[in-house]
């Protein structure tokens, strides 16, 4: 396993004793078994039914207990993501974190004027280069709508254009049909070699989502069956605001979200058993003043902590959730705190996949410099995270007695064959301030917006093979056509 998988060996975080653990999975069973959920898709119904699930009226399904514990018997408990090169590079599992981007933002806000304004096709693909040359943002996400696209091939669109500006993994939001679905993944085995060899080496996952409350759309049934029968990793994650779609407690909203993940899970693994299933969500409390979610609240946080734990300790599934985000309007003080507190968060936690970097204003807008800020408060993290070596290398005895009383460790080798192993930063600024007024007296927010326009001059993603552009266009002429 690369050295740079192997990071977090602190301690995670814990607000969860067994004793909660247990009644926060029974109360979710409780639920599934009495209070039901809207399944709205009959042939699922119908499997439901053949496995023991009863079926009331206007769809409401309880789900028996015992279909629960099969289904988590049987999905897998690691999953292994692939670059556009093959190359494993995320192991989900465990406490294994990894950082991605967020998708699908309405606005992009300017460097310049600090406004926001709508995100294009040529805006996005530029976030996408930005990103792919950022070393602590491990998968990408489409960051924009770019609403100037066709809709009969926007979203193939937009995967092509992930594909081609940058080589890491991407968490996908297929669209509005199977038929836009089948095109993606039709044009990731393009990029394979095969569906056979996607399928085996899995580059991309699909977010689908419930319907908070407790009911699972048509739409997210055939996207989550779709991907169960090609055997390809898809997140099922409720994007809840508790107070308005959950309760307003944070062990009320746990208990109804892990609900809503087992159900997916159930219908998930009768499809196809062992299909693999990353389990998550967000909580993010309505703000009573505003109608908002508060986003990167401190409840936020720790209930995304809590269901974290509920998998990594309980169920031994791939976890999904949120970081580097926040609520403020600009790439300010509140986003750098929110934004950077998320991440921390999301580390201890030991969220897998941790989405939505560089995200404000709820995610109607994206700031690609809280993005890069974000990647070096990833470094940060990732450091704390590596947890304090104690062996006789690292207690050093031996440089101690000889360097010996009142004596200098600068030019002792152990002194040389360690110090790079601290954390060396990229915009934070260790300068004296004679020698940062000689370069500028630059914040670290306008090092972040140089950084920006660094990466945009220099960087060239890795070129697709000779051949695949033209397999690509034909999918999406076909898609036109259609």
């Amino acid at each position: 396993m690369p050295e740079k998988q192997i990071r977090f060996n602190a301690p995670a975080l814990s607000y969860l004793n067994d004793e909660n653990i247990t009644k926060i999975h029974h109360s979710s069973i409780k639920i599934l078994e009495h209070t039901g959920s809207r399944i709205l898709h009959p042939e699922v119904l119908d499997l439901l039914k053949n496995k023991g699930a009863k079926i009331g009226p206007d769809a409401r399904v309880n789900i028996p207990e015992s279909l629960v514990e099969w289904a988590l018997a049987t999905a897998p408990s690691k999953i292994i993501i692939h670059d556009r090169n093959q190359k494993p590079v995320m192991f989900l599992e465990k406490n294994n974190v990894y950082y991605g981007t967020g998708s699908d933002c309405q606005y992009l806000l300017d460097q310049e004027t600090g406004e926001p304004r709508d995100f294009t096709f040529d805006q996005m693909q530029k976030a996408l280069r930005i990103a792919d040359n950022l070393p602590h943002i491990d998968f990408i996400m489409g960051m924009g709508l770019a609403p100037e696209l066709d809709p009969a091939t926007a979203f193939q669109k937009k995967y092509w254009a992930m594909l081609k500006n940058s080589t890491k993994p991407q968490v996908l939001i297929s669209g509005p049909d199977i038929q836009v679905l089948e095109d993606i993944v039709e044009m990731g085995a393009v990029v394979a070699g095969s569906r056979e060899l996607l399928s085996r080496y899995p580059r991309f996952l699909l977010l689908v989502d419930p319907t908070s409350p407790l009911v699972h759309s048509r739409e997210a049934i055939e996207k989550l069956l779709f991907m169960a029968k090609n055997k390809l990793p898809v997140i099922y994650a409720p994007g809840i605001m508790a107070g308005a779609t959950s309760p307003v407690t944070m062990a009320g909203a746990i208990a109804q979200a892990n609900a809503e993940i087992l159900a997916g899970l159930v219908i998930h693994q009768l499809t196809n058993p062992g299909a693999p299933f990353v389990y998550g969500g967000g909580m993010s409390p309505m703000d009573m003043k505003s109608g908002q979610p508060t986003y990167s609240a401190p409840e936020a946080m720790m209930a995304q902590a809590g269901l974290c734990q509920m998998s990594r300790d309980f169920y031994h599934l791939p976890t999904w959730g949120f970081g580097g985000c926040s609520a403020s309007k600009q790439c300010d003080a509140q986003a750098i705190n929110e934004a950077a507190t998320y991440n921390l968060t999301a580390a201890w936690a030991g969220t897998n996949l941790v989405h939505d970097i560089g995200y404000i204003e709820f995610g109607i807008t994206y700031s690609l410099e809280l993005l890069v800020l974000c990647n070096e408060f990833i470094g940060q993290v990732r450091r704390m995270m590596d947890g304090i070596v104690v062996d006789d290398e690292h207690l050093a005895l031996d440089a101690i007695d000889r360097v010996g009383p009142g004596n200098s460790f600068l030019t002792d080798p152990h002194t040389f064959s360690h110090f790079k192993n601290n954390w060396q930063p990229d915009l934070t600024d260790r300068r004296i301030r004679k020698n940062w007024k000689k370069n500028g007296s630059l914040s670290m927010e306008k090092s972040a917006k140089e950084r920006i326009r660094s990466i945009l001059d220099t960087h060239i993603p890795t070129p697709m093979e000779a051949g695949i552009e033209n397999k690509i266009n034909g999918i999406l002429q076909s898609a036109k056509i259609r």
